[in-house]
């Protein structure tokens, strides 16, 4: 095996130009792929926090069969010693209740159907980025207070500012007319017309006294920080739900099954455009093997009459391929991890991305992320690609014959 890889490189570097030019095409594209699948996985990675954090959170707690249908009487009780034993197990201060319900909002000038959601002033901002996102006014200052956040569009409709009256009806948990009149104390401009169209949020406990909700909520939102996180907490809020039959924990997945379909879809076409580099190189090995075995046809015809099998000039061809895909495989993913690295650390963006993620209160910039995968996933395609693009040269050597192949000019 050592003569025959001794023998193989030897061969290869016969021709210098050609080796460096088939090896530097490997080398580019394995660079290329490795900083940007990693990117891509950093950006996936993004996109799904950014999502999360601006309000579905990583996890939440819910009845049974809520997602599914949301119903006003779908609530669970005993909410505040609930959420008080998820943070103190968990050990973070983001996790939130929430409650639900369908009502009609009126102003002195109209009147418009809105979701109304109870939310705890203190602690909803660690799990939703809407609160960041006030642009007149502020955010709720009490668990009590007869006040209410809406969305830009919904304040349109509705024409009301800043301090002016609003008046929501709705029915309560028993089933009793819930009605109350609030002063409008901030408008949140997220620049997502559906979601501005209906936010409406107010106090959650004094939710809970207009609709007659007691000590109960529909949902429990947990932001744990990191994506990689969310297993392990997921097993510790199942434990600790386990005695209470009716409630259920659901991941982000779960939640926003779109979300993942999304960049399926994305990674889908992204590999299209990889897989066409992928043939280019593949192609660029096939020209050079096979030009390659064109030159040493009256070579490999004297071997052959020496008695070489012609198996044994199969592999070596094919070996010749495995030294330059491997030297194409290290050095493109040295150069691929290395940028891929720096990004990690500094960010990257485009002209203008920073103040419009800014508009949003969402990061400006993308970090790549590095990972086994990121690494050596395409160059690892690279390298099977190439010597698959060999097999043509290689097999052509099995019918070889050792006279004709003495007279080959």
């Amino acid at each position: 095996m050592t003569a025959n890889l001794l023998l193989a490189w030897r061969n290869l570097w016969r021709s210098r130009r050609r080796t460096w030019l088939t090896v530097g095409a490997m080398i580019v594209c394995n660079t290329l792929m490795v900083f940007m699948w990693s990117l891509q996985l950093g950006t996936y990675d993004m996109m799904i926090e950014t999502t999360l954090k601006s309000f579905t959170g990583h996890l939440q707690v819910q009845k049974e069969g809520y997602l599914d249908e949301p119903r006003m009487r779908d609530s669970f009780d005993d909410v505040a010693a609930l959420t008080k034993s998820f943070r103190n197990s968990l050990g973070v201060a983001s996790v939130a209740a929430r409650a639900e319900s369908f009502g009609l909002a009126s102003s002195e000038d109209r009147s418009v159907g809105i979701q109304i959601m109870g939310v705890e002033p203190e602690y909803e901002p660690l799990v939703s980025t809407l609160p960041g996102l006030v642009s007149d006014g502020r955010w709720l200052s009490d668990n009590n207070a007869e006040e209410i956040v809406i969305g830009a569009v919904l304040a349109r409709n509705l024409k009301v500012t800043v301090g002016d009256e609003l008046t929501f009806l709705g029915t309560g948990h028993d089933g009793s007319m819930a009605a109350a009149i609030v002063i409008v104390v901030g408008i949140v401009d997220s620049g997502l017309p559906d979601l501005d169209r209906m936010l409406a949020q107010i106090p959650l406990g004094y939710f809970q006294s207009v609709f007659s909700m007691q000590d109960q909520a529909h949902r429990i939102v947990f932001d744990v920080g990191r994506l990689e996180a969310v297993a392990p907490a997921m097993l510790q809020v199942q434990g600790l739900i386990e005695t209470r039959a009716e409630l259920v924990a659901l991941d982000w997945d779960q939640i926003q099954p779109g979300l993942r379909q999304g960049i399926q879809a994305d990674a889908a076409s992204a590999w299209f455009m990889y897989g066409i580099l992928i043939l280019l190189v593949s192609f660029s090995v096939l020209n050079t093997q096979l030009m390659s075995v064109l030159e040493r046809t009256r070579e490999f015809g004297v071997m052959l009459a020496l008695g070489i099998k012609p198996a044994r000039l199969s592999r070596l061809v094919l070996l010749e391929t495995s030294v330059m895909a491997i030297l194409g495989l290290l050095i493109g993913v040295f150069f691929g991890g290395l940028i891929a690295a720096y990004f990690a650390q500094v960010g990257f963006s485009f002209p203008g991305m920073e103040e419009a993620m800014a508009r949003y209160n969402l990061p400006g910039s993308m970090y790549p992320k590095l990972s086994a995968s990121g690494l050596l996933l395409g160059p690892t395609i690279v390298c099977l690609g190439s010597l698959l693009a060999s097999l043509y040269p290689a097999l052509r050597l099995l019918w070889l014959q050792p006279v004709q192949a003495m007279r080959a000019v």
